[in-house]
């Protein structure tokens, strides 16, 4: 009896001493699962020397690249195991060689120079055909590195200066500047009109990028003027819906929404003054939006993550806007203000992504020799309680988050 007892003890603490060796350990930096903040930190610091801003909360920060671009890569509202809100493409990092179209790095704040196409189009050399294959990001936006002026806890100012000749001949000399601010709580509140929801974790960023015409002749409507374009990337999920709120009480068309094919009905919507826009990553389609049309703030919900993810940005609905499509048979002088992309499978398989984005434009920068153009943008990101959020985006996009889920 006795060597039964002792048998069941050994059993036991076997048992025990399995089940301790099983326990999941800390998480910590090196251990933190793709998907985290820290994952994406590490990561980064392996291809740059990455600037980390941190509001004093401490659980919100944002990652900032100099050789990449200048990008907000991702951001966090939960310290650094919290959930990494920007998309980074890790394949990217890896070609030899780059890509010679574009080098999509990711990153929840980049900067783009546009018009992408028209006649005055940046990404296509005079007289070629706008096709994929003749489609190339200028450098300086795509694969060079930018000089980092200075920097501090709260904020990083980094500038580059580049040469640009656009589809019509015209050589563009350009400096551009990009100032980058991670925003207080109180900030946050402040600038949404807003009050945060203790049981909600925020973290928000404003960027100022200017573009100075630094050549000797003036941009105009004849030789072309280039505008600039904050575009931000996301992770998708099955339950992300796109946000966009319109002015009703104007003419003209609510959005463009064939950039790339029309985007099918069960995936666009607008329903009494919101454009609702499915961002699952699973098929591929881009709208804009006119500056008559759009509002103040943009955005969009993922249910499945229980993140609300708001933009918003300087416009003025009586400038002119540069169209950015394909073409050159339209008149390149009438363009979007604001823009969401969904991507997708290609007609040959492949994708990208998976990933989505919001996006907002500067009017065309009509400068002249010495002048320059600053357009301002936005990004915040919140999750914790769903009342806490539901109040947030009824404030700011003027519907429930009942509604977003019900949109699809």
């Amino acid at each position: 009896m006795r060597s039964i007892k002792l048998s069941l003890l050994a059993l036991s603490a076997m048992a025990l001493g399995s089940c301790h060796m099983d326990a999941p350990k800390t998480q910590t930096a090196d251990t933190a699962a793709r998907g985290t903040f820290a994952y994406d930190l590490k990561f980064l610091k392996e291809k740059d020397s990455v600037v980390v801003l941190k509001n004093n909360e401490g659980s919100g920060e944002i990652i900032i690249s100099p050789k990449y671009q200048a990008k907000v890569f991702t951001s966090t509202a939960n310290g650094e195991m919290g959930r990494s809100f920007g998309w980074v493409n890790y394949k990217a990092f890896d070609l030899k060689t780059p890509d010679t179209h574009m080098n999509a790095f990711g990153g929840e704040d980049r900067l783009w120079l546009g018009p992408e196409g028209s006649k005055f189009a940046l990404f296509f050399k005079p007289g070629t055909a706008m096709t994929f294959d003749n489609w190339h990001t200028p450098a300086a936006v795509d694969r060079e590195s930018w000089k980092l002026d200075s920097t501090d806890s709260k904020n990083a100012s980094l500038s580059k200066t580049t040469i640009m000749q656009n589809y019509a001949g015209t050589e563009l000399n350009i400096k551009l500047d990009r100032s980058i601010h991670i925003l207080e709580n109180a900030d946050i509140a402040q600038i949404l009109g807003i009050t945060l929801d203790t049981a909600v974790k925020a973290v928000g960023f404003s960027t100022a990028t200017s573009i100075t015409n630094t050549g000797t002749t003036a941009w105009d409507k004849i030789s072309g003027a280039p505008c600039l374009w904050n575009l931000d990337m996301f992770t998708p999920s099955p339950s992300v819906v796109i946000v966009v709120p319109y002015e009703q009480n104007t003419t003209g068309k609510i959005a463009t929404t064939d950039y790339f094919g029309q985007i099918p009905p069960d995936r666009v919507k607008t329903v009494n003054g919101t454009l609702f826009f499915k961002a699952d990553g699973r098929s591929r389609g881009k709208l804009g939006m006119p500056p008559n049309r759009i509002k103040k703030y943009a955005g969009s919900y993922d249910a499945a993550n229980n993140v609300l993810t708001l933009i918003t940005y300087d416009f003025d609905t009586k400038a002119t806007y540069l169209n950015q499509e394909w073409k050159t048979d339209k008149d390149p002088f009438i363009g979007d203000a604001v823009n969401a992309y969904n991507d997708g499978p290609l007609a040959n398989g492949t994708q990208m992504g998976p990933f989505y984005e919001i996006e907002s434009v500067s009017p065309a920068a009509f400068l002249k020799p010495n002048e320059k153009l600053t357009h301002k943008h936005s990004v915040f990101h919140f999750t914790g309680s769903k009342d806490g959020l539901n109040a947030i985006a009824i404030k700011t996009l003027g519907v429930s988050l009942k509604d977003i889920q019900a949109s699809f």
